[in-house]
């Protein structure tokens, strides 16, 4: 009888599920997980912003079917997802330019984009930061598109964005290039409002079809200020594709709440262009899960809720921009807060640190700290208790 997994090859585990495990199986207790990407309170808990349990209740008290939510998802989820990325006061909402589909979390909605790319822009290649997110480069490729790559971090681990403007000119006309609006995975590292009018206006100039990468509205500055470039970007140019994510700002992590939006120069284009997701949608999850989404709208459409939504939201961000100025300020005695000042000045969760591999892997060893090899740290998962023994851990591979 034939065996037909017989010469399936194994692949290797994802990297940073892989540090998850090695972090949960290591015994000692003074560990500390730099390495997965979700924020952490004080407590090391990943919480349930109190917003999202009172719209839970609601939801509870209310609901009334489990039935399928359509294709495009929730209506009421869209709507105030797109007043929320592009603004109350948007006149592309009010045009019927731009519209969202629901999507299983952010990476839906980069696979989502990456196969209406594939399918009806055939032939054109899609351009990621250097470095970028890892799932970025598979997730494309397995869309079947080429994948290259534009410089953003220099070897001396700052961010050049001359080289990046540069390299923008250099992709062909009328490729896709991919942006992270705000809080840049892994780096940290974003660009200011300057920066982006001249990468504006390369993309403009080479006709290039920006796909913003919108993961952490409300991570960086706020929530409006994290939008800056994503509205500037819809304002000005006639196509545009945009990625939003509910799992970092509402912390709904496990529920896959996400969204693609497409802004199109005219509203037929943009049925057509709908009408495109939708099809694509149906042979990859059929119809999208229905309880994030309907969490994010009773929010967003309640007042109160989302008054306390943004209150937390902002004691959210204000932590980690803590967080990061008290690790600088700790590296201090050790005459390490010159070099590491970059930490305090990027936004987000992450930080490119500048650690090699091989001070990564003598942190893991000698104190038990675990981050991504390139140097990546997710300090959302610090405990402000605990920067003191972060910062003697670092200078003690810095030497």
């Amino acid at each position: 009888m034939s065996r037909h997994f017989a010469a399936v090859e194994r692949i290797p585990g994802d990297p940073i599920l892989g540090l998850m495990e090695a972090f949960r199986a290591d015994p000692n207790p003074a560990k500390l997980d730099l390495g997965v990407g979700v924020y952490k309170d004080a407590q090391g808990l990943t919480p349930i912003p109190q917003a999202v349990k009172r719209a839970e209740q609601q939801l509870l008290e209310r609901e009334t079917t489990k039935t399928y939510i359509g294709g495009h998802g929730d209506p009421a989820f869209a709507e105030g997802l797109l007043a929320l990325v592009l603004g109350d006061d948007s006149p592309l909402i009010a045009r019927s330019l731009a519209g969202a589909t629901q999507t299983p979390g952010g990476t839906g909605a980069l696979r989502l984009a990456g196969d209406l790319i594939a399918r009806t822009l055939p032939g054109r290649g899609i351009w990621l930061s250097d470095p970028t997110w890892p799932i970025h480069e598979t997730l494309f490729a397995a869309a079947g598109l080429a994948v290259g790559h534009y410089p953003y971090v220099d070897r001396d681990n700052r961010l050049d964005v001359e080289a990046m403007l540069a390299g923008l000119e250099r992709i062909p006309q009328g490729d896709v290039v991919l942006l992270h609006a705000c809080c840049h995975n892994p780096t940290g590292f974003d660009l200011s409002q300057e920066d982006w009018r001249r990468v504006l206006d390369v993309v403009r100039a080479r006709e290039l079809l920006p796909l913003l990468d919108f993961a952490y509205q409300g991570f960086g500055d706020g929530l409006e200020e994290d939008a800056w470039a994503v509205r500037l970007f819809a304002d000005t140019l006639p196509e545009t594709l945009i990625t939003s994510s509910c799992s970092k700002n509402f912390g709904l992590y496990r529920e896959r709440t996400g969204a693609l939006i497409v802004r199109s120069e005219h509203e037929r284009s943009l049925l057509d262009v709908r009408s495109q997701l939708a099809f694509l949608a149906r042979n990859l999850w059929s119809t999208p899960p229905a309880h994030g989404a309907a969490v994010v709208a009773t929010i967003l459409g309640d007042e109160a809720l989302k008054r306390l939504w943004r209150q937390e939201l902002d004691a959210m961000r204000q932590r980690v921009a803590n967080l990061r100025l008290g690790l600088v300020e700790a590296l201090q005695p050790f005459g390490l807060a010159e070099r590491f000042a970059h930490i305090g000045a990027q936004r987000g969760m992450f930080s490119y640190t500048g650690l090699s591999p091989t001070q990564v892997a003598r942190l893991r060893e000698a104190s038990n700290v675990y981050m991504v090899g390139s140097g990546r740290a997710n300090l959302a998962g610090l405990d402000e208790r605990r920067l003191g023994d972060l910062a003697r851990a670092i200078a003690a591979v810095c030497d």
